[in-house]
């Protein structure tokens, strides 16, 4: 089963010119600096996410490292003492 189609390697300086071609052509030169800005707030606000997410992962783990452990009480035993 050797499909060409699926054989997608690295892209190259043509293909992405094409690329970039096609996307004028589909949203127009009035819609890209838009669509650009839109992209850039929305990978900002990712990151964001990301930078939290990561920071609350290692205040956890700081945490569960820095708690000193309890040692479980030993149960007393009543001695009794006979008289």
């Amino acid at each position: 089963m050797n499909h060409p189609i699926l054989a997608i390697g690295p892209l190259g300086t043509t293909e992405m010119i094409i690329i970039a071609v096609l996307v004028l052509v589909l949203f127009g030169a009035k819609k890209l600096p838009t669509f650009a800005r839109s992209l850039g707030k929305s990978m900002g606000e990712f990151k964001k996410a990301r930078e939290e997410f990561e920071h609350e992962l290692t205040s956890a783990q700081d945490d569960v490292v820095n708690t000193p452990t309890k040692q479980p009480e030993q149960k007393r035993i009543p001695t009794t003492t006979e008289v």
